[in-house]
């Protein structure tokens, strides 16, 4: 019982078990795979108590009772609830190895290098898009690589408004990537809990409004004192172009993959973009195995925190939207006025949540198992991207984020003088705009 609360114990178990959880995740041709999956990874989940956070231990415990209440009151949300953990859970698990696969490459480390040089717009604008790219297949690892190379620069030349304008470029980068990023948690998620959205859609119009987040951020940074050229670690300066170009290839490819097996193959866009992540990893194994002699499994023990805050709430959410179907009746629906009103405050309500610490992945469970199931199909796309861009707000603008409390352990930076210090106003106004296109497209034309 000891070890169970140690952080590092049963590591190779735990790795295992994640790996299995994936296999079964993506064995449709399994019978029961579903239930396999989620089984395994709870088991994996259990092995790693020790390291689990509060909320993590929490969503578990959650996890058990409200199973034993729906095999009591509803059996028919348990397979809805374990399909969805399956699913989302493949998912992340997928998403961290091509994270840890393309984390060994050289190219990221010239590509990192390339974003802090130029002038001081052009390197915010840079930095702020490039942390966006490096997010699609890196998730916060993104944040990580550019946040250490920003904290080399206070370290060996203090404070100044170019590391302080790196830092809001790298969060804002970071919040921007749910609101459009093909192999994003929260699309994944908002698609899952919203059937009746197309992916296609919710990025389309996730975009434009990821895109006007970025760059409308130049106008809320700090003015810069003209100085030298800047190198990085000391390094001499490296053409970026080619780099840059393999990497978004392999960005397009995995994308292309996703949407071709998602629109002509018949998979769930979850399991689209499982599988077509998951060749990817396979691909860059096979590289690493052929360039260097080599084959090194990544670890998966330390990412029961994942499977239990965002495999756990996707078990929750299948769970919740169940019952809160059975509980309002098939026929429940809001006037036609209030859904738009309700739309406007999604984005509010999860920079609210996070604000006191909720994960974003939680208010997305709760606002996508709740009001999916009585929202109409005509403003599916209004709560979208309430829910895609309230996510990356959030993270982007609260303290308690991941990327912003790995940020403040990289920099120095307090998390929450970046949070709301340098950005409160901007994530306000982004918040405003949001819940204006939220109601635009809620409106019943």
């Amino acid at each position: 019982m000891k070890a169970l609360l140690q952080p590092d114990s049963f590591s190779r178990p735990r790795s295992l078990l994640a790996y299995l959880a994936l296999l079964a995740g993506i064995a449709t041709f399994l019978p029961g795979h579903i239930y396999l999956s989620t089984l395994l990874a709870c088991l994996a989940i259990v092995l790693g108590w020790g390291n689990l956070r509060t909320v993590g231990r929490a969503i578990f415990v959650l996890i058990l009772l409200l199973t034993v209440v729906a095999l009591v009151t509803e059996p028919s949300a348990v397979p809805r609830a374990a399909g969805n953990m399956a699913r989302i859970g493949s998912l992340i698990i997928t998403v961290m190895l091509l994270s840890a696969v393309l984390g060994q490459s050289n190219d990221l480390k010239v590509i990192s290098r390339s974003l802090f040089g130029g002038k001081s717009l052009f390197r915010y604008v840079g930095m702020t898009s490039g942390t966006a790219m490096l997010s699609i297949p890196l998730n916060f690892g993104a944040v990580g690589v550019i946040a250490t190379m920003i904290g080399l620069q206070v370290k060996d030349q203090g404070d100044s408004p170019m590391a302080r304008n790196a830092a809001r470029a790298v969060i804002r980068g970071f919040g921007a990537s749910p609101m459009a990023s093909p192999l994003s948690i929260a699309i994944v998620m908002t698609v899952t809990f919203l059937p009746g959205l197309s992916s296609w859609k919710l990025i389309a119009l996730g975009l434009p409004f990821a895109l006007l987040y970025l760059f409308a951020g130049t106008f809320a940074r700090e003015e810069e004192p003209p100085r030298e050229a800047l190198r990085v670690d000391g390094a001499e300066p490296e053409s970026a172009l080619l780099p840059w170009l393999r990497f978004i290839s392999i960005i397009a490819l995995i994308c292309v993959g996703a949407f071709t097996l998602s629109a002509w193959g018949g998979l769930l866009y979850s399991q689209a973009v499982t599988l077509s992540c998951l060749t990817a990893v396979a691909i860059g194994l096979i590289y690493r195995r052929l360039h260097d002699g080599v084959l090194t499994m990544p670890s998966l023990a330390l990412i029961n925190n994942e499977l239990a805050i965002m495999g756990g709430s996707s078990f929750l959410g299948g769970i919740v939207s169940t019952f809160a179907l059975g509980w309002l009746g098939m026929e429940f629906s809001l006037p036609v006025w209030a859904y738009p009103l309700v739309a406007m405050a999604v984005p509010w309500l999860f920079f609210a949540g996070g604000a006191i610490g909720v994960n974003p992945i939680i208010s997305g469970t709760l606002s996508g198992s709740i009001l999916g199931p009585i929202w109409p199909e005509y403003g599916l796309l209004g709560l979208g991207l309430g829910i895609v861009a309230g996510w990356g707000i959030t993270i982007a603008g609260t303290p308690y984020s991941a990327n912003s409390l790995l940020l403040e352990r990289c920099t120095g930076y307090n998390a929450h003088t970046a949070s709301y210090g340098w950005s409160l106003h901007y994530s306000l106004a982004a918040l405003v705009v949001c819940s204006l296109v939220c109601a635009v497209f809620t409106l019943p034309f």
